[in-house]
């Protein structure tokens, strides 16, 4: 499969000061996490295994933070109380910052604790419900059709570029009312976000990254002024009529929750379209279970989110001490929770490393827990099923192509950047 190479120094920190903190992770446990590695990216999973079996509450100096392995471990990290995602309030790490904010500048709403949060989320909350998303399902059926109708079959094609990257993004751009001739803008917007959040970004993407939020912040500014003229049956309007009637949403955060919704609505469910599909064609006795009976398509993304998780990073900042696998946590520390190993654990999960889209017992934690589990999920689901569905339908006999796939240049969400494959039909 295709390397990348090594991520820059971050900002701040001397290539000698980043060996030193890595040399101290060595010498304390005998295993480096370096989110740098390229091995890593490409395969996360077998160092996640070394971690869990050798030093499963692990403190990283680089990132200032342990490093939670193991399912149970993770659990009973989510039942603390007082636990906190508003990084505003952790001391900087080595790597600078304390945490993401928004185009506007403020913390978004994944960055907040109530009583912030629960008055953000219950504003959007209603249009990501099961019923919502049902109603959805035709729309879109006919959106994946569509784009695989424009594919050329007549040889290789890349899945990312011609479906995975399009289905979530149009999705949620119609659901926010976004023009179709900017959805193609928006996807370029929110990989330039995504990709130059991480603190090892090249100095081009930090570039990006910024000219993104610059750009996405006018746009949205420009939307909201114009359905304040005129309203329509969108997420936008219904956001500006909340704050309208008083639901105490202010014009910076109604802004921050439209990019939010705009960049969280599309990318971990472009990149668990991509990582399912890999792993189905990986293995052909489970695609061709699934072709034979699509009943099972429910259990199967399950799976796939647990084999291999869009997301493989959940932070969360910890203000009352714990005792976690021996060690202690003291308050004001921050505790990263690695998915990638808690959905590989095997004292959880049977033959962990199999792919078994007929699993069934524990669930994962790809869609994290509490009052953060992901609002995004029926959706991130329901899009999924279709899309596989509708693939194996349409290219019964698709097989991966010689062409090795190539993965994004990012750790905490894990993706593809290509997935060349072959239809045969």
């Amino acid at each position: 499969m295709s390397q990348a190479t090594p991520s820059p120094t971050p900002s701040g920190l001397s290539p000698a000061e980043l060996h030193a903190l890595l040399e101290e992770e060595r010498q304390q446990s005998g295993i480096v996490f370096d989110p740098r590695s390229p091995e890593l990216r490409a395969n996360p999973y077998p160092l996640l295994h070394e971690l869990r079996v050798k030093d499963p509450v692990h403190w990283s100096p680089l990132l200032a933070a342990w490093l939670l392995s193991r399912y149970d471990d993770i659990q009973i990290l989510f039942r603390q109380p007082g636990l906190s995602k508003d990084f505003r309030n952790a001391p900087p790490s080595p790597l600078g910052g304390r945490g993401a904010t928004s185009p506007a500048g403020t913390p978004t709403m994944l960055r907040l604790d109530p009583p912030d949060h629960t008055r953000l989320r219950s504003l959007v909350s209603k249009a990501f419900t099961p019923r919502s998303v049902e109603a959805l399902q035709p729309r879109i059926r006919t959106i994946a059709d569509g784009l695989l109708d424009a594919v050329r079959t007549d040889g290789p094609f890349d899945l990312m570029r011609e479906f995975a990257n399009h289905l979530p993004v149009i999705v949620i751009a119609e659901m926010l009312g976004v023009p179709a001739a900017d959805r193609e803008q928006f996807k370029t917007w929110s990989t330039d976000l995504i990709l130059g959040a991480s603190a090892f970004r090249s100095a081009d993407a930090r570039t990006r990254r910024e000219a993104a939020r610059t750009q996405l912040l006018a746009y949205f500014e420009h939307v909201v002024q114009e359905r304040r003229q005129q309203p329509r049956d969108d997420l936008v309007s219904a956001l500006i009529k909340a704050e309208e009637e008083g639901d105490q949403l202010s014009e910076a955060e109604l802004l921050d929750t439209c990019i939010l919704l705009l960049v969280a609505g599309n990318e971990t469910t472009t990149n668990l379209i991509g990582n399912g599909m890999l792993a189905l064609l990986q293995h052909p006795d489970q695609c061709q279970l699934l072709q034979r009976d699509s009943a099972h398509i429910g259990q199967a993304v399950e799976e796939l989110l647990r084999y291999d998780s869009p997301v493989q990073l959940l932070r969360r900042l910890v203000t009352t001490e714990i005792e976690i696998g021996g060690k202690y946590i003291a308050p004001g520390t921050v505790a990263i929770v690695l998915v990638g190993a808690a959905n590989r654990d095997p004292d959880v999960f049977p033959n962990p490393d199999v792919l078994d889209i007929a699993r069934r017992g524990a669930s994962h934690v790809s869609f994290g827990h509490g009052i953060h589990y992901c609002l995004g999920a029926p959706l991130a689901r329901t899009e999924t099923s279709i899309a596989i569905t509708t693939l194996l339908r349409r290219f019964p006999r698709l097989q991966l192509a010689t062409e090795p796939p190539v993965w994004r240049p990012a750790l905490a969400l894990r993706g593809l950047e290509t997935l060349p494959v072959i239809s045969n039909v």
